[in-house]
């Protein structure tokens, strides 16, 4: 969580772009949030280090992705929000290996190894970039990052540059560890063969089954809550997420649950959306509001899996 407000006002010299109290609403999924202290736009991974490296360390900062799993809160971020583009979207394939910025989006990703004749089709209907499909751990139809995952570049909070194997990320169900501050800037991959046109069909299935059961046309950030473990919430082996959160909000009434401008989907009852106005506030309450129905319902208490940072709305 960030916290706390910025104490300097001048920052390092870069090539990329600096912005000032840059709203960031539109650089989410969801359209809401308020304002970062600075956005940080790196034109490369050496604008980056150099950034880091001369940022005095009591300024905070957060990697932001595409945003497509987050709620930034009305009253924004007291942080140098750092936001990798066209400089960190590069992707390389050698054999069974691909490497791709933290920036290549996940679909980019599986339809240009599908090309290769490598499958990583189970990045194909994940929303967001690389960086936070790693970060998160995330996966779909039974396959995760941590089954394909060779190593990760990252950039540490004083600049220095890391190559980490898959295994120091400590890869989980939608959790990672890193050291805080650090920024993904590429990732490894490693996948079985087949032929291109097998894996584009098998995509293609996918897309029909997801374009099926989500509100792929509504404003929402994916998943809203994880899917509840089956024995523990620790993730030790024998955990398993076979009961889905999708139904223990469904069986407690709360499909096309609203608040104000926030609901949950009448689709996929654990797809938040905005239907149109909505504010963090609203959209954050609602999920609140329906953990709570939740656990009176079942007993089970359900964890979000949208990532939610920055400050509540202060009222003058």
């Amino acid at each position: 969580m960030v916290a706390g407000p910025s104490p300097v006002t001048v920052l390092p010299k870069v090539r990329g772009a600096l912005t000032q109290g840059r709203p960031l609403a539109d650089l989410t999924w969801l359209r809401v949030g308020g304002p970062a202290d600075w956005l940080f736009q790196p034109a490369d991974e050496a604008d980056l280090v150099d950034f880091l490296r001369e940022l005095p360390t009591d300024v905070p900062v957060f990697p932001m992705g595409v945003g497509s799993n987050l709620i930034v809160r009305d009253g924004g971020i007291r942080a140098v929000v750092i936001r990798l583009g066209r400089g960190f979207n590069s992707i390389e394939i050698s054999g069974t290996r691909v490497t791709a910025g933290a920036a290549a989006l996940d679909a980019h990703v599986a339809r240009r190894a599908a090309e290769a004749g490598v499958d990583l089709s189970f990045l194909r209907t994940i929303p967001g970039s690389i960086g936070g499909a790693v970060r998160m751990n995330a996966g779909c139809y039974g396959s995760y990052v941590a089954d394909r995952l060779v190593s990760v570049r990252v950039v540490l909070r004083d600049g220095v540059v890391q190559d980490l194997p898959a295994e120091a990320l400590n890869l989980r169900y939608r959790q990672s560890d890193l050291p805080e501050g650090a920024v993904i800037v590429a990732a490894t991959f490693e996948a079985p063969t087949d032929a291109p046109d097998v894996i584009e069909r098998k995509m293609a299935d996918q897309i029909a089954r997801r374009d099926a059961s989500q509100p792929v046309k509504d404003r929402s950030a994916g998943s809203t809550f994880r899917n509840p473990a089956g024995y523990s919430s620790t993730g030790e082996a024998g955990d398993t997420h076979e009961l889905k959160a999708w139904r223990v909000i469904d069986d407690a009434g709360l499909r096309g649950f609203r608040l104000g401008g926030a609901q949950m989907s009448e689709k996929h009852p654990n797809f938040l959306v905005n239907t149109g106005g909505a504010t963090a506030a609203e959209l954050e309450s609602l999920g609140e509001e329906v953990r709570k129905r939740v656990f009176q319902n079942s007993g089970i208490s359900l964890d979000w899996e949208i990532m939610r940072v920055g400050q509540p709305h202060v009222k003058d």
